[in-house]
C-alpha cells in the first residue's frame, strides 16, 4: 500500500503560521488498496470450485466414449448422445402438444409433485419430531412404529395409494409424502433430545407455554438437525417421484425415462438422467443455503 507523504510542521512553527494566517493543513491520506488483489482471491477460488469437477467430468466422457465406440457397445458413447438427442439439450422448452414437450417442461410438472409431497411430509414431520423429541411416551410408543414404516421401498406404497386415491396425481404425492417424511421425523427428534438443559430452564423461568416454547426455543435449537433431515428427506422425494412417475404416467420425467425405454430411445434416457441428476443437486444445494441463513451457518457440513 502506497500513500501520499506530506511535510508536517513543528508545533511553534504551525503557531506562528496560523498567527500570520499562512497555515496550512498536512494531512497523511493513504490510497484505497487495489481491487486486483481481491479479484486474484475470487478467481482463485472460483478455479480451486470448478476446475477439480469439470477436469473428471471431462475425463469420465473421454473414458465413456472410448468404452462405448469400440464395436459390440450396448450403451451409445457421448457422440451419438448429442447427434441423436440434440433437440432435447438446446431446447428444453419446446412444446409441440401433449406429450411433445421439452425436458424442462417434464422436469417441472415432477417438482410440483415433489413441493407439494415434500412440504406436506416437512411440516408433519418436524411437528412429529417435536412430540417424539419431547415426550419420552411418545418416543417408546410411535419409534417402533417409524421405524418399521421407514424401511418401506417407496414404490410398495404405490398401489395402496392408488387404491385409496383412485387418481395417479395425489398418490404419487402421496408416495413423495411417505417416503421423505422419515428423515424429517427422526433428525428433528434427535435435535430436540439434545437441547441444552439451560434452555428448558430459561423457558420454565420465562414461563413460557408449549406452543412458545416450541417457536421460541425449540425449533431454532434443533435446526441444525431438523435441516439436516430437511436434505435427506428432498433427495427421497426427488427419487420417489421419479420411480413413481414411471408406473403412474403423466408428463413427468419419470414417465418420460420409461416411455422412451419402450421405444429403444437410449440417448434420450441418458439426457433424461442428465437432468435429474443436476435437478437433484440443485434442490440439495437450495435447502443446504436455506439451512445457512437460517441457522446462520451451524447446519453447514
Amino acid at each position: 500500500m502506497t500513500a501520499t507523504m506530506r511535510k508536517v510542521d513543528p508545533p511553534e512553527q504551525a503557531i506562528a503560521q496560523a498567527a500570520s494566517g499562512k497555515a496550512t493543513t498536512v494531512v497523511m491520506m493513504a490510497k484505497r488498496p487495489a481491487r486486483t488483489f481481491h479479484i486474484q482471491a475470487r478467481l482463485a477460488t472460483l478455479c480451486r470450485t470448478v476446475l477439480p469437477p469439470l477436469a473428471v467430468f471431462v475425463a469420465l466422457l473421454a473414458i465413456w466414449q472410448v468404452a462405448c465406440s469400440r464395436p459390440g457397445a450396448t450403451l451409445p458413447p457421448p457422440s451419438q448422445v448429442w447427434a441423436d438427442s440434440y433437440d432435447l439439450i438446446a431446447y428444453p422448452f419446446f412444446d409441440h402438444g401433449s406429450q411433445d414437450i421439452g425436458l424442462a417442461w417434464r422436469v417441472l410438472v415432477s417438482l410440483e409433485r415433489v413441493a407439494i409431497g415434500f412440504g406436506l411430509a416437512a411440516v408433519a414431520g418436524i411437528f412429529l419430531g417435536a412430540v417424539v423429541g419431547q415426550s419420552v411416551w411418545a418416543m417408546r410408543g410411535l419409534d417402533p412404529i417409524f421405524q418399521i414404516l421407514r424401511t418401506v421401498p417407496p414404490l410398495a406404497w404405490l398401489p395402496l395409494s392408488l387404491a385409496a386415491f383412485q387418481n395417479s396425481n395425489p398418490s404419487a404425492i402421496f408416495v413423495i409424502f411417505i417416503t421423505s417424511i422419515w428423515p424429517v421425523i427422526i433428525n428433528t427428534a434427535v435435535g430436540v433430545r439434545n437441547i441444552p438443559e439451560d434452555y428448558r430452564n430459561i423457558a420454565r423461568v420465562l414461563r413460557l407455554n408449549p406452543l412458545e416454547f416450541f417457536i421460541r426455543i425449540m425449533v431454532p435449537a434443533a435446526a441444525p438437525y431438523i435441516f439436516t433431515g430437511l436434505r435427506i428427506g428432498i433427495g427421497l422425494s426427488w427419487l420417489a417421484i421419479v420411480a413413481a412417475e414411471m408406473l403412474t404416467g403423466g408428463v413427468g420425467i419419470g414417465f418420460f425415462i420409461w416411455d422412451a425405454w419402450n421405444s429403444s430411445r437410449l440417448t434420450d434416457i441418458i439426457v433424461a438422467l442428465a437432468y435429474i441428476g443436476v435437478t437433484g443437486f440443485i434442490l440439495d444445494k437450495l435447502v443446504a443455503m436455506l439451512g445457512n441463513v437460517i441457522t446462520r451457518g451451524t447446519a453447514r457440513n
